[in-house]
């Protein structure tokens, strides 16, 4: 695996843990929907986390990474379309989504390091 392509996983990688690290283990809707500063940290992370996988889908389009064109979706949306938000669209992605990225992410790591 090239170097660049680990790279972006690795930031993908932490921007989840960064989300999770905000939360503070709290899965509360109505808290994440009050707190702006934590709105918008979370926001940022989806940014990170969209253009690492636009890059990596540039790289490598077989990369199998279960959403990757939602990912990327979502990251322009949150950047182009920052009025037109939907907190509980970002909740449930939180919530579904970024557990099972987590894992294929760190499994591509954990596979690939032995390159």
């Amino acid at each position: 695996m090239k170097l660049e392509l680990k790279k972006y996983l690795y930031d993908i990688k932490e921007s989840i843990d960064s989300i999770d690290h905000y939360l503070n283990g709290k899965r509360d809707f109505n808290l994440y929907q009050s707190d702006k500063m934590l709105r918008r940290a979370v926001e940022r992370e989806f940014e990170i986390i969209g253009e690492a996988m636009n890059r990596i889908d540039k790289i490598d389009p077989s990369l199998d990474i279960s959403s990757k064109k939602q990912i990327i979706s979502m990251r322009n949306r949150v950047i182009h379309g920052y009025d037109k938000i939907d907190d509980e669209i970002i909740w449930g992605t939180i919530i579904r989504h970024l557990p099972k990225l987590k894992k294929e992410v760190e499994t591509f790591l954990e596979y690939k390091s032995s390159d």
